[in-house]
């Protein structure tokens, strides 16, 4: 075991789990005062589902063996029997524990970005199973078929360095599904709760950011230094381009707008943080930018789903750009380790080929299976609250509890 790079690795998990939390604060910053709890709350225990999951097989069905290219065995149910100390990554010293421990972060931070475009509208229990299913059909097979060994994807030659095909493509999908599922909110809210907590979990998204991506390397080298740059460029370009696109055609710019913005430029450079320049970063941040600021100020209204807090607009589309980016940009000359250069770097198209591919397989599979989940499991479940509920907020009707204690006596009083 190398111990430096495992020290590094758990800094890493511990920033990535940071971003849930810091999620919450973003997105409840963002929903109506009614909402805030609920919203905190679907986010939050995420954290403790998605941690019982993976330990119990999530993590054999994505990393250990290969069926078909598309999952993993399942042979220590809750790791009983498991060797943690086994040598995975050889070249980084790096044990099961420890690898289990960094990529259990990721299965808890991808469903928690999707429950951006269910607020104000989902049961909270629904949200609960519903998880559990996606993280079996969905997530697990994604993770295995992009970084498991033998994987179906990883043969394509597909590139993904830290998740924008598992996780942004993937949330930003079942976003979408989830949202045209639930059908529109009877009132639209009329402000957000609280802008500085938005500021706020956007400050601790980004720092959660280089765990995400630097970790990715899985050790102190010169990729993870790559990562960090590279994450910080995307993510100042994207603000800039979005600061930029809201002065010049609305003349305000706003502070949930560069919020979003930042988190475009974050969202879209995790697919190639390790393996582009930080020309290519600057570039990727403000594609990224530019491709989801117009989509949710032009496109979205024309569209008949409603997603509240445009999670399928950030993480949806952002993660599209970024990962066909990674095939303009990725450089040899960056990680060795890669086979191909970007389009740019004088690799040619076969690269963005292959990133086209992959990034239309997980649009497909993903839009099928949580159609699939989703269809069924709302003949057992009761998806959406009811019409009285949702206009009473969900923080009273699913929970009993306020955001804070004038909300409270609001809500009580508009009950009589």
């Amino acid at each position: 075991m190398n111990t430096a790079n495992t020290v590094f690795l758990i800094i890493a998990a511990v920033l990535v789990l940071m971003m849930t939390p810091g999620l919450a604060f973003f997105y409840g910053g963002l929903v109506s005062k009614k909402n805030v709890v609920n919203t905190m709350l679907s986010v939050f225990i995420i954290c403790a589902l998605a941690i019982v999951l993976f330990v119990a097989f999530g993590y054999e069905m994505c990393f250990d063996g290969n069926i078909a290219g598309i999952f993993g065995h399942i042979r220590h149910i809750f790791l009983s029997g498991a060797d943690l100390n086994r040598i995975v990554l050889k070249d980084q010293g790096i044990t099961a524990g420890s690898y289990l421990l960094f990529e259990m972060m990721f299965a808890i931070i991808t469903p928690a970005l999707f429950v951006g475009a269910t607020v104000g509208r989902m049961r909270f229990n629904f949200l609960l199973v519903f998880v559990v299913f996606w993280s079996v059909l969905v997530y697990y097979p994604l993770v295995h078929m992009v970084w498991g060994t033998g994987g179906l994807l990883a043969g394509w030659g597909i590139l993904d360095f830290a998740g924008g095909t598992v996780v942004h493509i993937n949330a930003g999908i079942t976003a979408l599904v989830l949202s045209i599922f639930l059908g529109p909110r009877y009132r639209k809210q009329s402000q957000a709760y609280s802008l500085p907590w938005v500021l706020l979990g956007t400050a601790i998204l980004w720092l959660g950011w280089y765990g995400f991506n630097a970790g990715s390397a899985f050790g102190m080298n010169s990729v993870a230094l790559t990562a960090c740059l590279t994450t910080t460029v995307a993510a100042a370009s994207s603000m800039m381009t979005w600061l930029l696109l809201e002065e010049s055609l609305t003349g305000k710019v706003s502070l949930d707008g560069i919020c979003t913005g930042t988190l475009c430029g974050l969202v879209g450079i995790t697919p190639g943080a390790g393996y582009e320049s930080c020309v290519g970063a600057l570039f990727t941040g403000a594609l990224c930018s530019l491709a989801s600021y117009f989509f949710i100020s032009r496109v979205k209204g024309k569209l008949s789903f409603d997603d509240p807090l445009d999670a399928f607009g950030c993480h949806g589309v952002s993660g599209i750009v970024g990962s066909l980016t990674v095939g303009l940009f990725a450089s040899r000359g960056i990680d060795k380790q890669i086979s191909l250069n970007g389009l740019f770097y004088g690799g040619g198209w076969r690269l963005l080929f292959n990133q086209l591919a992959g990034t239309l397989f997980t649009i497909v599979f993903t839009l099928l299976m949580v159609s699939l989940i989703t269809f069924i499991l709302k003949r057992f479940v009761s998806m959406r609250v009811s019409v009285r509920d949702e206009q009473l907020g969900l923080d009273l009707s699913e929970h009993g509890e306020f955001a804070d204690y004038q909300v409270g006596e609001a809500s009580v009083f508009s009950l009589k």
